[in-house]
């Protein structure tokens, strides 16, 4: 933890950066939002694919949030950044319009019917990514979990807000399945070994 809160690239609030994201990447370069990243496994590999983008990390915990800013300052990748945070105060740290996508990788997928708007691509959030979203921007999620899968379709194509862009309940066996789906986080790599599909959604705000 004391070696996280000495890396330039990890930020713990939006003093200075709201809004000023181009300061911090010095370019004028799309920024996408990895909410709930974990190790950060797809801001990591996102970001060495295109070094033309900026990749932000958002998780709470801070341990997590090492690894990836570690591999970044290694690597010496400019283009990416992580923010210890709660993802309900992702407002907090970005203007309207400042994210051109948001992705969503493996969240808890809060199974208790109590517990459904806190599940990261609920309406709840989805409202929170409407603010800080380009018009037309994405959202992505993967996850390994049929039944988020199931909720997911059901609460997007209810939702006269929502657009379902792409979608496959078995990523790897689709023609969803491209240069960057097929990007994989640790705990992905874990259940296709455990022979688990993966399940992939696309949506964008209307």
């Amino acid at each position: 933890m004391a070696e996280l809160a000495s890396l330039a690239n990890v930020f713990t609030s939006p003093e200075g950066i709201k809004g000023n994201w181009q300061e911090v990447f010095k370019n004028n370069n799309p920024i996408v939002v990895e909410v709930g990243c974990g190790r950060g496994d797809y801001t990591v590999n996102l970001a060495r694919r295109f070094p033309d983008k900026n990749f932000i990390g958002l998780d709470a915990k801070g341990s997590r949030l090492w690894r990836g800013a570690k591999t970044f300052d290694e690597e010496g990748m400019a283009n990416g950044a992580f923010i210890r945070t709660l993802a309900e105060t992702i407002t907090d740290f970005f203007d309207p319009g400042e994210v051109s996508e948001v992705w969503v990788t493996f969240p808890d997928p809060q199974p208790k019917p109590s517990r459904e708007q806190q599940r990261l691509v609920s309406t709840r959030f989805l409202n929170l990514y409407r603010q800080i979203l380009k018009p037309g921007g994405s959202i992505h999620l993967k996850t390994d979990d049929e039944g988020l899968y199931e909720w997911a379709i059901e609460s997007f194509e209810q939702n006269p807000g929502v657009k379902i862009i792409r979608s496959s309940n078995n990523l790897y066996a689709s023609d969803v399945l491209n240069e960057i789906t097929s990007i994989k986080t640790s705990y992905e790599a874990r259940f296709l070994k455990e022979g688990k599909t993966i399940k992939y959604i696309e949506i964008v705000l209307i």
